[in-house]
């Protein structure tokens, strides 16, 4: 065999180094991202805004995690460019980079009562900055590894990059929780950025594992044979408008189910309910566990059933019932009951959040995919993931009561059902490629 042409056992060590590399990769990029979410629950309106008291202070924290999400969509255009141009591996050294240095800049960043207002501007810049490398963090993660899986595993590989999620969250509850035995005086003096500052080492780390990746077959096929488009996102948006619009809804519940859980409720529950810090960081670091251990079985669901439709029925339909029934145990005040109530909703959409990403990725041609995903998902993050803590805090201030955020919830349960369904009709171009036999066991595509 010529020494060009790599062989099965070569091509499997391929795939699982670019797997462990997206899993390592995004792990440290969702942590960065994560710490920052926990910190605006619990301190950021103190240290940033303390001429805002309770609720307002509190609201105006959100808005500054909710402009991370903002700043995604820009990181996922221009990143999902050059990732669409240049190669997957090549972007994704650069937003482990931006993710790693802005985190790092936050932890050092004087308080209100140093500087005055440009604290909480500078705030906002370095959360923009981090937005964007998020932004083209998660599309290339997810190519790297479903775009060197196995025929037919593309789902498999694809959620090595999902599992950083969770696993990126349990981290930085873990370091909020311990930090959260200090005294609240040291607690929102320091000990609140020394998960900031952590992520410096942690980056190191992800570059040396990164730097090891080869790039995506499918890539380096387009980058030989001189396929590649010029111009990604006009593209995109000219020949499949529908699947960004089906895409951003698809992805909902899979982004917002985390800040249901992990931002706005942990406020809620340390603000107006009888939960203190610690014992509610408890709760959600649980539920994390959980979906670390459940979440790798929702891409094993999607690819042993003949339909993924079926599958995404199967994962969703219990959320309807399991997230406003978390809602409703969490306000008993009772620690065992709202441990159970959101541990238990974790496992719908983490099953979901695991297919999630090679069921999108297979709905757009490959010299258009990582623009696309990146398209769907920071849209989507900006649209309705990183507004839920803020929607949620309005709702709450608005009624006084926690019914209009449970409708909101299952609200957005229902979209992300109907799209997802929608955009399985579309043509799969992996399964395409693959031959007419692995395409006949999915869905019956209509045209696009």
């Amino acid at each position: 065999m010529s020494a060009s042409v790599p062989t099965a056992r070569e091509k499997t060590k391929a795939a699982n180094r670019a797997g462990i590399g997206a899993f390592i990769g995004s792990t440290i990029e969702w942590f960065d991202f994560y710490i920052y979410g926990t910190a605006a629950a619990l301190v950021f309106d103190k240290v940033f805004f303390p001429e805002l008291q309770g609720a307002v202070g509190t609201l105006v924290a959100f808005a500054t995690f909710w402009v991370g999400f903002l700043a995604r969509p820009i990181g996922g255009i221009v990143f999902g460019h050059y990732g669409d141009r240049l190669g997957r591996k090549k972007t994704l050294v650069i937003t482990l980079l931006m993710m790693g240095v802005s985190t790092t800049a936050i932890g050092l960043l004087p308080s209100y009562g140093s500087i005055g207002v440009a604290a909480p501007i500078l705030l906002v810049l370095i959360r923009m900055i981090q937005g964007i490398g998020l932004g083209g963090e998660w599309g290339g993660s997810v190519l790297i590894a479903s775009e060197h899986a196995p025929k037919g595993k593309s789902v498999l590989y694809g959620a090595f990059a999902q599992q950083g999620s969770p696993v990126g969250n349990t981290l930085s509850t873990l370091s909020f929780l311990a930090i959260s035995q200090l005294p609240d005086d040291a607690f929102v003096a320091w000990g609140w950025r020394v998960p900031f500052l952590a992520s410096a080492a942690l980056v190191m780390v992800g570059l040396l594992v990164r730097l090891k990746v080869s790039e995506s077959p499918a890539m380096a096929k387009l980058i030989e044979r001189k396929k590649v488009v010029k111009l990604p996102l006009s593209e995109v948006l000219r020949s499949h408008p529908m699947l960004i619009v089906l895409g951003i809804g698809a992805c909902t519940i899979g982004l917002s189910a985390t800040y249901f859980k992990s931002t706005f409720a942990l406020s809620w529950a340390t603000s107006s309910l009888d939960f203190d810090r610690s014992s509610f960081l408890t709760i959600i670091l649980v539920a994390n566990v959980t979906q670390i251990i459940v979440q790798p079985f929702g891409a094993v669901i999607a690819t042993r059933m003949k339909s993924w439709s079926r599958a995404v029925l199967v994962m969703l339909v219990p959320e309807l019932v399991l997230l406003p029934l978390m809602f409703l145990l969490i306000s008993t005040e009772n620690y065992g009951l709202a441990m159970l109530g959101v541990s238990v909703a974790t496992i719908p959409h983490c099953l979901y959040y695991a297919a999630l990403a090679g069921m999108l990725a297979s709905r757009f041609p490959a010299h258009l995919r990582y623009t696309g995903i990146s398209l769907c998902y920071q849209l989507c993050g900006t649209l309705l993931g990183g507004t839920t803590p803020i929607i949620g805090q309005f709702l709450l201030n608005r009624t006084g009561s926690i019914t209009a955020v449970i409708a909101y919830a299952v609200l957005q349960v229902a979209l992300t059902l109907g799209c997802m369904l929608l955009l399985l009709r579309r043509p799969n171009h992996d399964e395409q490629a693959a031959g007419p036999a692995v395409t006949a066991s999915r869905t019956a595509p209509v045209s696009a």
